[in-house]
């Protein structure tokens, strides 16, 4: 019995996962992973790394952020606390979406997470106050490999929904994009 319905989005890679919620009269049970049925989607590595954030404020952006190979990660993306506008951006030098951007709304009502290919940058804005999302990685965190992009870069042109409330100081100093920037290759 499949708990996920997966479908492709207008990114390269890129995937909607809908988790379906089993539930009676006490609540519901949904299933977060499973390593067999995501195979086919194209997560084939173990999940190194789980991740869980908590923010506050409505408006406040985080990202946009991606590790560089060999520690490029895939990620799958949930929120299980309130609302967000989450951010996928293609990086892949060899790809046909190549600097093309995707948002889907993610929220603990809709069940909806992001499988999120190597070679993306990621990020969100919170649409609700008290936001927690749940990242599963198949890279473990490494500084030396970490990157991002600026939030409001003109040459990704990102459309968010809400004036930006509040950016980490790491955020705030992700170079631009240069004219030179020809991706990054994931072999």
């Amino acid at each position: 019995m499949n708990r996920f319905t997966v479908s492709n989005l207008p990114l390269v890679g890129l995937k909607c996962v809908m988790r379906q919620r089993l539930g009676d009269q006490r609540g519901f049970l949904s299933r977060l992973f499973c390593t067999e049925e995501l195979a086919a989607a194209g997560w084939k590595k173990p999940v190194a790394q789980i991740n869980h954030t908590f923010t506050a404020r409505c408006g406040t952006v985080r990202g946009l952020h991606y590790q560089l190979p060999p520690q490029a990660e895939m990620k799958l993306v949930s929120c299980i606390c309130g609302e967000v506008w989450d951010v996928a951006v293609d990086l892949r030098a060899d790809s046909s979406t190549f600097l093309q951007w995707y948002a889907e709304k993610l929220s603990a009502e809709n069940g909806r997470g992001l499988l999120i290919p190597e070679g993306f940058a990621h990020g969100f804005q919170t649409l609700t106050d008290n936001c927690e999302l749940l990242y599963l990685h198949t890279a473990v965190y490494t500084p030396q490999a970490e990157a991002g992009l600026r939030f409001d870069d003109l040459r990704l042109n990102i459309s968010w929904p809400l004036a930006v409330t509040e950016l980490s100081a790491r955020d705030q100093a992700h170079p631009l994009l240069t004219e030179t920037f020809r991706g990054i290759d994931i072999a």
